[in-house]
């Protein structure tokens, strides 16, 4: 297995090419004497290729899903080029170089490599054995998903347990609710209390965030929230679970030839490897920094970055093959994101610019819809407007436009705007649930329900799911926290 990860090069060649690129366009740069990129200079025109760049993966995958499966990875190079050519050729190359570097090292690299460990460890991870699908069993299987999601992230709890949520239904006619109230809370909901939980989190802690910020501060919303989704589809599920009564059962296709039980139990105290290196990284101040053309990097988060690719290691040497075999694992979905996602922190750099200028900035009417009569910012609109660019156009890097945009200062939004980080952080990992594309789990669960002969429903048929049910809630956290 150590060798088919060499073969793919699923992060090793993903971070070499990365880092040659940068030092092949920052080969003009004078590491102490760039000048700083001023966003108030910059058109909006420069925001297009982020915005093709987005419009793309909600699209693509509708309108051209043969095309996009297998050629994703040139649209996204397409989209980059359009960025960092004409930028380079207007701004020079030592400033392009620079921008390129700070984001590559300081956001989109680590976020990668967290990723990777935490899809690598879970996929080790295997759940033997046929549950039974009741509504109590279905209830408790979520509310389950829902916790550990803050602490393996959500992709890891996803992968870890829609498997055994999908056997544990296969044998009744009515399923589809079930994977997608998953969705709605193991795939999103669950991941709000930790950087670990979801991707937008932990680009908030690179920022500056305090890794326990999110769990004192989002632990009332998300309580509220999952309990009444939980209560909901406990609910539905008995709804279903009656009508199935008065009609001939299906035959159970996963009999109970093997008891239920946990194998790949040695890649558990990897998670927790997983956790103890982020603290580190938090906790531990050396005071050691590398300047990199430019760019101040910690001596603690190359240590974190380095521990959590040789976590991954350990667990592809450790885990059986048979274990990966049997979980469906493969390395697609975390080329896709590492693709994907490189072109999307490229062309969000001059988005960011623009922001950062506030009221000087191109985009100073989205600043002033956000931002009230006296200065003060308008939490109702972070909260909404954060969430429905993120249902549709992956939370990530939309928690990081409007994370920039009311000012981008960790420790003052730690601190006097703490409501304002609190309504950017539950709207991208909340409304991330609206869409299939909002968070890059949904669409892998999607699959393999697809895969399993679950009839789930369409783009639209999940949206009138989500908001059915999402919406409700999304309300009262408005009307409790917000207003």
């Amino acid at each position: 297995m150590a060798m088919g990860f060499v073969r793919h090069g699923t992060l090793l060649q993903l971070a070499t090419a990365t880092i040659a690129t940068l030092v092949t366009s920052s080969a003009a740069l004078a590491a102490d004497g760039v000048a700083t990129l001023n966003g108030a200079e910059l058109s909006p025109i420069w925001a297009i290729p982020f915005v093709g760049m987005l419009l793309s993966i909600a699209l693509f995958p509708l309108l051209a899903g043969h095309f996009w499966h297998h050629h994703y990875g040139k649209v996204a190079l397409f989209w980059a080029a359009a960025f960092a050519i004409p930028f380079a050729i207007v701004y020079g190359p030592a400033m392009t170089g620079h921008e390129v570097v700070h984001t590559a090292l300081l956001e989109y690299i680590p976020f990668i490599i967290l990723l990777y460990a935490l899809f690598t460890v879970s996929g080790g991870i295997l759940i033997t054995g046929n549950l039974h699908g009741s509504p109590a069993v279905n209830t408790a299987i979520l509310a389950f998903g829902t916790l550990i999601a803050s602490l393996i992230g959500t992709t890891g709890a996803s992968m870890v347990l829609i498997r055994p949520l999908l056997r544990a239904n296969d044998n009744r006619r009515y399923n589809v609710h079930t994977v997608v109230f998953f969705i709605f809370l193991v795939s999103n909901i669950g991941g709000s209390l930790t950087p670990l939980g979801d991707p937008p989190l932990f680009l908030g802690f690179l920022k500056g965030v305090n890794f326990f910020w999110t769990t004192t501060h989002l632990l009332h919303d998300t309580v509220v929230i999952a309990v009444l989704l939980l209560a909901a589809f406990y609910l539905l599920d008995r709804y279903f679970y009656a009508k199935e009564g008065g009609r001939r059962p299906k035959m159970d296709p996963t009999p109970d030839t093997e008891g239920l039980g946990l194998r790949g139990a040695q890649n558990i105290p990897l998670l927790g490897g997983i956790i103890g290196a982020i603290l580190l990284s938090a906790l531990w101040k050396p005071g050691i920094v590398f300047n990199v053309y430019g760019t101040h990097v910690e001596l603690q988060w190359m240590v974190r970055d380095v521990l959590l690719v040789l976590i991954a290691l350990v667990s592809l040497a450790i885990t059986p093959k048979i274990i990966r075999e049997r979980n469906g694992f493969d390395w697609e979905p975390i080329l896709e994101v590492a693709k994907l996602f490189a072109a999307i922190f490229l062309t969000i750099i001059p988005v960011i610019a623009i922001l950062k200028a506030g009221l000087d900035g191109a985009f100073s009417p989205l600043v002033q819809m956000v931002t009230g009569p006296g200065g003060e910012p308008v939490n109702f609109w972070y909260f909404w407007l954060t969430g429905a660019l993120s249902a549709f156009l992956d939370n990530a890097p939309t928690y990081l436009v409007f994370f920039n945009l009311a000012g981008g200062d960790p420790h003052h939004l730690m601190g006097p705007l703490a409501v304002t980080l609190e309504a950017i952080s539950a709207g991208a990992v909340f409304m991330g649930a609206i869409t299939y594309i909002g968070n890059a789990p949904n669409f892998m669960v999607l699959s393999i329900a697809r895969h399993r002969g679950v009839k789930m429903p369409t783009f639209f048929g999940y949206m009138a799911w989500s908001l059915t049910f999402l919406l409700p809630c999304f309300a009262l956290l408005t009307f409790l926290y917000f207003l």
